[in-house]
């Protein structure tokens, strides 16, 4: 069982449970879990300048207006959902500190700033077949050409929503779901990945 301090579970306690933790050479596939990442969903017009700069500042980083973009860079990154949408993710220990500067800095400013960590969570599926993988749920072209480094999307996986996120040339993808979703998509991700063989971590 993973836990962390806080003594929440992670959303893939029970996945690992079913198909047991597997660690090894030759794994076409590896698929693992970030639990308890900080999840800020930020909305505010992309259009004022007053909101960008702010966000900018609290942030380090700019906001991404293009569509489908991502800024920041490893566990602290801001997510293009929609032109006055993001998804802002931080390390666990972060969120509190980003929300509340965040916050600040958009003092006055029309936006706001919603924690929904607790109902999502973060696989990371990776290898050489990864994009195999996906491609047997996903309707995405996901070639590098389509897409790649910074570049994600909301789409279906399995039936399953996602927001999908170039994570590094491997390939490897971060596949952002909610909580009701995480075991299943997990398991079929497993399932989808026997063929090339799969690495639980």
């Amino acid at each position: 069982m993973s836990t962390d301090p806080a003594g929440r579970q992670s959303p893939l306690d029970n996945f690992r449970k079913t198909v047991a933790v597997s660690a090894g050479a030759g794994g076409g596939v590896v698929i693992s879990e970030r639990p308890y990442l900080g999840h800020l969903n930020l909305r505010g017009d992309s259009s004022d300048s007053a909101f960008t700069d702010a966000v900018g500042s609290a942030m380090g980083f700019e906001l991404p207006v293009e569509t489908n973009t991502v800024s920041g860079g490893g566990d602290r990154r801001a997510l293009w959902l929609g032109p006055d949408e993001w998804l802002v993710v931080t390390p666990p220990e972060e969120r509190g500190p980003v929300a509340d500067g965040l916050d600040e800095a958009l003092a006055g400013v029309h936006s706001s700033v919603t924690d929904i960590s607790g109902g999502q969570t973060l696989i990371n599926l990776s290898g050489e077949n990864a994009r195999e993988v996906l491609a047997k749920g996903c309707s995405l072209d996901l070639h590098p050409r389509a897409f790649g480094e910074g570049r994600c999307a909301q789409t279906l996986v399995s039936g399953a929503n996602v927001i999908l996120v170039w994570a590094g040339p491997e390939p490897s993808f971060d596949l952002i779901v909610r909580r009701s979703f995480a075991d299943y998509l997990a398991l079929w991700l497993h399932d989808a990945a026997l063929e090339y063989g799969v690495v639980v971590e």
